[in-house]
């Protein structure tokens, strides 16, 4: 998303701006409602971040990059904020440690909501004195994007965060499932084809992008096929009861010696009797038609052997999705679990929604590839090393945030995201 020049734009668009803004920095706040004070607070493992945090490091990204270099006079909430709310922007100054964030009983959630209304007056201000030129609209768009992301983060942490207390607490009561894309019991999955040939991957055209969606590029490849759904429960449980867990000829050898050290023997929050499982509604019976989640790339990888069967590049993947309707199970539908699938379908379903879909592909730049300039070009290139692309959206994802294109990425050891499978097959 390159930024382009300080044309002014037209005062209706400065009003729809200021509209987005003040609906996507409400929904942050609001899946905080049901929390108690000491839920915003506490930090369950180095990877998550107490809600608290998210809701001050998203406003701090607004203070720094949009306020502070195109607001004349403005002066920061608090001096120490940016050393508390950075989080590994090294070209902007030192951080308090990651690990530790969960120390930080102060500020108050008090005052980080006063904080928010701060920097929040500031930007509306900003847009109504200045109008909007086209590098603060750009720059405020990134930031909502940046917070939409930060929004899945919040129910990410607070589910693991939730699953630690004996207690099983709830985040919010679950309401009934949504009509199935087809019908009937989860069948064998089918594959459907798709010839080899020469396919433009990437982003192109109008509508925000990150910068690691772009250039657009061509990209060959082969004949391949790929599953209408994702991989259900029931299925990863058989992979479990046929001894998936201790076969390390179905594993990568660091994901072997992870599942040895971690002692893994199902997903995350699956109990151990394998029937039930930890929601964000609570405890709940293992639904066998819900397609599996928060499996790690190892689990990924080694069920699709199982299997005999492959993930999909990433590239596959947005062949096919490019041709779907961006629909399905979001954050907006208030569900914050995925729901099955069903039976029958004329191609593939759930490409959108419900869970982020591991694929084969490590996460590199593409051919071409221009970070942001200055601090924001840390936001994607720098972790362009030793991690495993998702594609497609969950449940925790709002609608308005994913494209085709979008590429998220994370560790390969890492399962306390959403995050789920679709076989393919064929030579990648």
């Amino acid at each position: 998303m390159p930024l382009g020049p300080a044309s002014t734009l037209a005062s209706g668009r400065a009003v729809s701006l200021a509209q987005r803004f003040a609906e996507v920095r409400t929904v942050s706040v609001a899946l905080c409602a049901p929390l108690e004070t000491e839920d915003y607070v506490v930090q369950s493992m180095p990877d998550a971040s107490p809600a608290k945090w998210h809701l001050a490091h998203t406003t701090w990204f607004f203070e720094q990059f949009v306020l502070l270099p195109h607001l004349a006079g403005y002066r920061v909430f608090d001096e120490q904020f940016g050393f508390l709310f950075n989080s590994y922007y090294e070209t902007v100054g030192p951080r308090h440690r990651r690990p530790e964030r969960g120390m930080l009983t102060r500020p108050t959630v008090d005052e980080v909501l006063e904080y928010r209304q701060h920097v929040d007056a500031h930007v509306e201000r900003l847009l109504r004195t200045r109008g909007v030129h086209e590098d603060i609209e750009q720059l405020i768009e990134l930031g909502l994007h940046h917070e939409q992301q930060h929004q899945e983060l919040i129910l990410m942490d607070l589910k693991h965060l939730l699953s630690c207390n004996p207690l099983r607490p709830v985040y919010r009561p679950q309401p009934g499932p949504l009509p199935r894309a087809g019908e009937g019991h989860s069948a064998s999955p089918e594959f459907h084809a798709f010839p080899e040939g020469i396919y433009e991957t990437g982003h192109a055209g109008e509508g925000f992008c990150f910068d690691n969606e772009t250039p657009r590029h061509r990209v060959y490849l082969q004949p391949f096929a790929i599953a209408h759904r994702p991989v259900t429960n029931a299925e990863f449980g058989e992979f479990i009861r046929t001894g998936g867990y201790e076969r390390p000829e179905l594993w990568m050898s660091d994901g072997w010696a992870t599942v040895q050290a971690q002692e893994w023997t199902h997903p995350i929050y699956w109990s151990d009797s394998l029937d039930s499982e930890f929601t964000l509604a609570g405890e709940r019976a293992l639904d066998p038609d819900v397609p599996v989640c928060h499996v790690s790339w190892y689990e990924a990888d080694a069920f699709a052997r199982w299997a005999d069967a492959r993930l999909p590049t990433e590239a596959e993947w947005e062949v096919v999705a490019s041709r779907q309707p961006v629909e399905g199970n979001f954050l907006e539908s208030e569900r914050f679990h995925p729901q099955p699938s069903g039976n029958k379908s004329a191609g593939p379903v759930q490409m959108f929604g419900d869970l982020w879909e591991w694929t084969a592909s490590p996460y590199f730049p593409y051919p071409g590839f221009q970070p942001l300039r200055g601090a924001l070009g840390e936001y994607n290139g720098k972790f362009m090393v030793n991690q495993f692309v998702l594609r497609g959206g969950s449940f925790a994802t709002p609608r308005s945030h994913i494209r085709a294109t979008y590429r998220n990425f994370f560790y390969p050891h890492m399962r306390w995201q959403f995050g789920g499978i679709r076989l393919a097959k064929g030579r990648a």
